[in-house]
């Protein structure tokens, strides 16, 4: 098993591509911390996981108050003897033309994605230091490349590519690698909802001519936590059936 004796704290873990992560990481014996801002969501897939034979804790968190971090990452070590693995999937997304955007939409977008991206690893940091060992994988977006009625997200999912590289640097001398996946559009909760119209130029644009799969993001995911990827740190990899190829 290729995460046999990690501990995984995976945020946004109570469903779309974060679940999809919890389980696959489970099967390769990792100890997961499933966290979410809804908790409900996040005890269902650690019962999952529980009855499969896993590892699992469920948490509730919001990922944008420091003081929540905090205890979360402290009882991950309490209760769990560590934490190697941190996966920053919580998101969300508030879509509007920048025009029409309220404040309050582009200040909840960029503090749930960027800020509590930041928190989280910042928090993480500290038990990996101690450990001299630790794998962080944060989550953009093919949206980084510019996208109508995401001016909130899209800058978020962009600072987040900033912010892998910097810890990236500051953090490789406590041996800690980190890096960011770039989904495209994968079947998850949050495209669900969007309007057939949308769905159908988003196809267009991909030249793979499908959709992606949580389970598919998950399989890159467990290769940059997996010791397998132990040289690789500071980079970015698109997932994203083509899309960001080019026009």
């Amino acid at each position: 098993m290729r995460l046999r004796e990690k501990v995984a704290l995976v945020t946004g873990g109570g469903s779309g591509i974060g679940a999809a992560v919890c389980r696959r990481f489970a099967r390769e014996g990792a100890f997961v911390v499933v966290a979410d801002v809804d908790r409900a969501a996040a005890e269902r897939v650690a019962s999952e996981i529980k009855e499969r034979g896993g590892r699992a804790l469920s948490l509730g968190v919001d990922v944008r108050d420091r003081g929540e971090v905090e205890k979360m990452v402290k009882r991950v070590e309490e209760e769990c003897g560590g934490l190697h693995i941190l996966i920053n999937n919580a998101g969300i997304a508030r879509d509007n033309l920048a025009v029409r955007m309220t404040e309050g939409d582009w200040d909840l977008v960029v503090e749930v994605n960027l800020k509590g991206t930041f928190l989280c690893s910042q928090a993480a940091f500290r038990p990996m230091r101690r450990q001299r060992y630790g794998k962080i994988v944060n989550t953009a977006s093919v949206a980084v490349r510019g996208n109508l009625g995401q001016a909130n997200y899209s800058a978020s999912k962009a600072g987040i590519i900033g912010l892998t590289r910097t810890l990236a640097l500051e953090f490789a001398r406590a041996g800690i690698c980190v890096n960011c996946i770039a989904p495209g559009f994968i079947e998850t909760p949050m495209t669900a909802g969007l309007p057939e119209k949308v769905k159908e130029e988003a196809l267009r644009r991909i030249p793979l001519g499908r959709f992606g799969k949580p389970e598919e993001v998950a399989e890159l995911h467990l290769f940059l936590a997996s010791p397998e990827s132990d040289y690789i740190t500071g980079q970015v990899f698109f997932i994203d059936g083509g899309a960001s190829i080019g026009i």
